[in-house]
């Protein structure tokens, strides 16, 4: 499943501010992809405005890479930017997606729900 949030504010704010907002919370952000920019690159352009963000908390991962390797298919963390309807949307894999497809301990899976919770405040940032 895909957890999404909204907001009134500009994409181009979002997307100034996102930075920021992940490193007041132990977060930093690896990459972006404009994914309008690339598929006109590769000549198959796209009308909405899509970049992608991946954050990654540097203790956690290395938790989590150290005891479940499979969960690397899921790292780093994403958060997804586009608008839609004259809002900008706010998307990311739900928690319970990851800690159900592999084989979590009880602390990790805690810490996996905590780090849920700290992508959902990034991404609760802009509401009104």
């Amino acid at each position: 499943m895909i957890y999404t949030t909204k907001t009134s504010t500009h994409i181009d704010i979002v997307k100034n501010e996102l930075e920021a907002k992940a490193k007041e919370v132990g977060f930093g952000v690896l990459h972006t992809y404009d994914f309008k920019q690339i598929l006109q690159g590769k000549g198959f352009p796209i009308e909405r405005e899509i970049t992608l963000f991946e954050v990654c908390n540097p203790a956690t991962a290395q938790q989590a890479l150290s005891h479940v390797p499979d969960i690397s298919v899921y790292l780093p963390c994403r958060i997804s930017v586009y608008e839609d309807n004259g809002q900008t949307i706010l998307a990311t894999i739900e928690a319970n997606e990851m800690i159900n497809s592999v084989n979590f301990d009880d602390t990790l899976t805690k810490n996996m729900l905590n780090i849920f919770e700290t992508l959902k405040s990034i991404m609760h940032s802009w509401d009104s």
